[in-house]
């Protein structure tokens, strides 16, 4: 059939008018036999309203993933996954190893919080879309809440978010490019490496030191520094040490950043879960000068993980960020439509109206879980455990010399789960072998219990150094 070229007269809402082929006008090229006038948009058929199909550059079927998902690897799951965990059936299960305060049903979040969120449904007022930064009455809401004279806070400074890691996700994505590296605290939440490696940004671990409460190692944080560092993230209190810092060394932790001008992403989602004694101001409050991206949420403070509410608190000191940083963050929120309007339309409730007497027996509950861990565990040979001052978890070290039955601590673990159907996450997760951490979330009956299997489970294979040498002698 002979090429043919197409002369199509459209109107302005893209319906066909006048049609002519090789310059001759169709009768009827209108609408209804009706001229309809427009632009005019040349189309080369052959034969046909469409053109002619030129050869496939593909031959066969060949879909892949993108290289940002085969770069995505959550190091949790590449540990657990490879463990052989098959619990002793003569025993009950007892698993300190996720970080959901929900799980056992002991730790229910408080009555005012559900109310709100019944009377923000009932409200029918938050059942569409919200702007992507969330609606003004609840970032105005958590801006109050959060703010203070050495750090306030407006609307405009909060943008809301599917959760903290949302919240995290957005401020690495603004402030980093791929080449460039982040900082990130060793041991620390898995999350960040995800996030970091799968957009092509380095990671680079600094030290914590368990001799010293898992304080930072400072002059190791320095000596990471480069032209191409990004971001410094401090986790406070941490996720997986359970520790909180002293205002004194979060102060020298400002100060690095401040000498080598690299703004800091604050993960403060345990801010308000610190034993009673112990003091954790925000670092924002404690900065003159170094721009800080505070992340947060309802998730466990308020016991919802699952409700997905976070956010991102942007402290400018000197107004170091600007309106770029803020007008990326902006941008970034509308790839996907943010937090949930229900618990936004719930927020400030949740945050007036919750109770202080629930928020203290919350904490009262993890410093007697936590204590009754520690206690336990530090009469055990060759376990080391490190007391945590707030959020849910607690750092045990594993002297591996004394258990040569095992390779690692996931080797260790592993055997524990088989054994006394214990489940504590192996710290090679967090990049830091030969340590385990407990979640001590769990009822207390069940802490005590899990205890003593892992007593029970140490007497069995630990290993005196004396006696191996004597029988290395003999």
């Amino acid at each position: 059939m002979e090429n043919k070229s197409y002369l199509v007269k459209m109107n302005g809402n893209g319906v066909l008018g006048k049609a002519a082929i090789n310059g001759k006008t169709l009768n009827g090229g209108g609408v209804n036999g009706k001229t309809v006038h427009g632009s005019f948009h040349h189309v080369s058929v052959n034969g046909s309203l469409y053109p002619a199909k030129t050869k496939s550059r593909r031959q066969r079927w060949e879909v892949k993933p993108s290289e940002m998902a085969n770069n995505t690897l959550n190091p949790i799951r590449a540990i657990v996954d490879g463990m052989k965990l098959s619990p002793n059936p003569d025993k009950p299960m007892i698993a300190l190893s996720i970080g959901d305060p929900t799980v056992f049903g002991n730790l229910p979040t408080d009555e005012a919080v559900l109310q709100a969120m019944r009377d923000a449904v009932d409200s029918q007022k938050f059942n569409g879309y919200a702007p992507s930064v969330g609606y003004l009455k609840s970032r105005e809401a958590v801006a109050n809440f959060y703010s203070c004279s050495q750090a306030p806070l407006e609307a405009d400074d909060v943008i809301l978010t599917s959760g903290c890691s949302q919240a995290i996700d957005l401020a690495i994505s603004v402030l980093c490019n791929p080449g460039d590296n982040i900082l990130v605290p060793c041991p620390g939440f898995s999350l960040y490496k995800t996030l970091a490696v799968s957009m092509g940004i380095e990671v680079k671990l600094y030290n914590l030191l368990p001799e010293k409460s898992w304080e930072i190692d400072l002059q190791h944080l320095e000596s990471l520094i480069d032209e191409r560092t990004s971001c410094l993230i401090v986790t406070n209190p941490s996720n997986p040490c359970g520790s909180v810092f002293t205002k004194e060394h979060l102060q020298k932790i400002i100060k690095v950043a401040s000498r080598h001008c690299v703004p800091i992403l604050a993960d403060e989602i345990y801010g308000d879960m610190v034993f009673p004694g112990c003091d954790c101001p925000s670092m924002a409050s404690l900065s003159s000068d170094v721009p800080i991206l505070s992340c947060g949420g309802l998730a466990k403070r308020w016991l919802v993980p699952g409700w997905r509410m976070g956010w991102i608190l942007i402290h400018d000191r000197n107004d170091v960020f600007g309106s770029e940083i803020r007008q990326g963050l902006m941008k970034l929120t509308q790839r996907i439509l943010g937090a949930c309007s229900i618990v936004q339309g719930a927020l400030e409730s949740i945050l007036n109206n919750t109770p202080q007497s629930f928020y203290n027996s919350t904490i009262r509950f993890l410093k007697s879980n936590a204590e009754i861990c520690f206690s336990e565990l530090s009469t055990i040979p060759g376990l080391n455990p490190v007391m945590p001052s707030g959020a849910m978890y607690l750092m045990v070290g594993i002297d591996m010399d004394h258990f040569p039955d095992f390779k690692n601590d996931v080797d260790f673990t592993e055997r524990l789960v088989t054994e006394q159907s214990v489940f504590c996450l192996p710290a090679s997760a967090f990049e830091y072998p030969n340590f385990f951490r407990i979640v001590v979330t769990v009822p207390e009956e069940m802490m005590v219990e899990a205890c003593a299997r892992i007593g029970e489970f140490c007497q069995r294979y630990y290993r005196p150094r004396s006696c191996d040498s004597n029988d290395l002698d003999q």
